[in-house]
């Protein structure tokens, strides 16, 4: 679902970003085309009755009333509550992008801190994170609506293998009004207790470690439920929604071309499609339009998290981690640099003009001073003190220019 074009732009070129505006999927145009389609089909009708249907003093009373809308259309702080609202939004979006629970940490420490290449250590491994890969995916399966489509039922959660039948029946039979999401994690520091008694676990050290990442993890997992149920406070989003469509229905009358014959101020041009107007409209409902994309983004528009993606990609690297991968090391030899005391990796073609540059000292690196010899001087008596002065600044002024 995230639309990515960080390759597109990796470097500054003549038009980078203007080639951005061809894509559809993502794009401004796909959500907002519905709304400039019918405000500029509102905005014809009323310049066709205005135009054709209305009679001489009709057209001079509406003409008043554009005037009026016209005037007190600007009364309305756009750029001011659109922009706060967006980048209060924003923050908020990274910061949900953030909380995303990712099992790299618990399966480094589970591969190094829980010994065994035996059967019951393989499983103690694969059962640890599999109870934190469970705790993800039933906290995202509450979230996201991508993620509920996917697993529905806790039928759907047994059968793609995050939890046994035994393990539901357990998970069942443990009543709570609340979120049962934090279920996993506590078997998961109940069978690291048991696995330190039988000593898989070689230390106390280690084992502390291991309880302070799932805290960590779980830590992401409530942050996730808190950022879902505490939205940002409905009466702003109210406030910035009236404030958008009520500036643009005033504009709906007050942005119509009048008669140039009556002579109204500013009305000397007649014109059929209000081109800086529908420029204002793409600009400012695109403004709603993105932070109503990311006020939520455990949805499935274009723009929003892939936390299907997430679930598969933790799901297998962790399993690796701490299944396939426990005690598989390469064999160690001895580098390409072990006599080497300046390793210089080699260059590509494309990249040699980078050895042309020297490297970076410092930005008063090359800053030369000569204060040694004129204090020598003033030493000797040759120059007096205010001469010294005189002369640092003029060197420190060349060097400067």
């Amino acid at each position: 679902m995230t639309v990515t074009y960080t390759a597109r732009v990796a470097n500054a070129r003549f038009c980078g970003f203007s080639k951005l505006l061809l894509a559809w999927k993502g794009s401004i145009y796909k959500v907002l085309y519905k709304e400039f389609l019918a405000f500029f089909a509102m905005y014809t009708a009323i310049s066709i009755t205005y135009r054709f249907f209305l009679v001489d003093d009709q057209k001079r009373y509406f003409e008043k009333l554009s005037i009026y809308c016209d005037n007190y259309a600007s009364l309305i702080p756009m750029s001011f509550v659109l922009g706060f609202y967006v980048t209060l939004i924003v923050n908020r979006w990274w910061n949900q992008y953030t909380s995303i629970p990712l099992p790299d940490r618990i399966m480094c420490t589970l591969s190094g801190g829980v010994q065994g290449g035996d059967e019951q250590g393989r499983l103690l491994r694969r059962t640890l994170m599999r109870y934190a890969s469970l705790s993800a995916l039933l906290i995202l399966r509450s979230v996201s609506t991508a993620v509920f489509k996917r697993f529905p039922t806790m039928d759907h959660v047994v059968e793609a293998g995050f939890m046994t039948r035994e393990e539901r029946k357990k998970f069942e039979s443990l009543h709570s009004p609340y979120n049962k999401y934090w279920i996993p994690c506590v078997w998961f520091t109940n069978l690291a207790a048991v696995t330190r008694s039988e000593g898989r676990i070689k230390d106390d050290n280690t084992y502390k470690l291991l309880l302070e990442e799932l805290n960590d993890f779980r830590g992401k997992c409530s942050m996730l439920f808190h950022y879902d149920m505490i939205s940002i406070p409905l009466v702003y989003t109210q406030v910035v929604t009236l404030a958008v469509y009520s500036f643009f229905l005033v504009c709906l009358i007050g942005r119509q071309f009048l008669d140039p014959g009556q002579g109204y101020p500013g009305h000397d041009l007649d014109l059929y499609v209000p081109i800086f107007t529908l420029l204002q409209f793409f600009f400012y409902a695109g403004w709603l339009k993105v932070a109503e994309q990311l006020i939520n983004p455990f949805g499935e528009d274009d723009d929003d998290f892939e936390t299907n993606w997430l679930i598969d990609r933790n799901f297998q690297v962790s399993m690796m981690a701490v299944d396939e991968m426990y005690g598989d090391l390469p064999l160690m030899e001895r580098d390409r640099y072990w006599n080497d005391s300046n390793p210089r990796p080699p260059y590509t073609a494309a990249t040699l003009f980078v050895l042309r540059k020297p490297s970076f000292q410092g930005s008063t690196f090359d800053m030369y001073i000569f204060c040694t010899c004129i204090l020598n001087e003033i030493n000797a008596g040759m120059v007096s003190r205010r001469e010294f002065v005189k002369k640092q600044k003029i060197l420190l002024f060349k060097n400067y220019i």
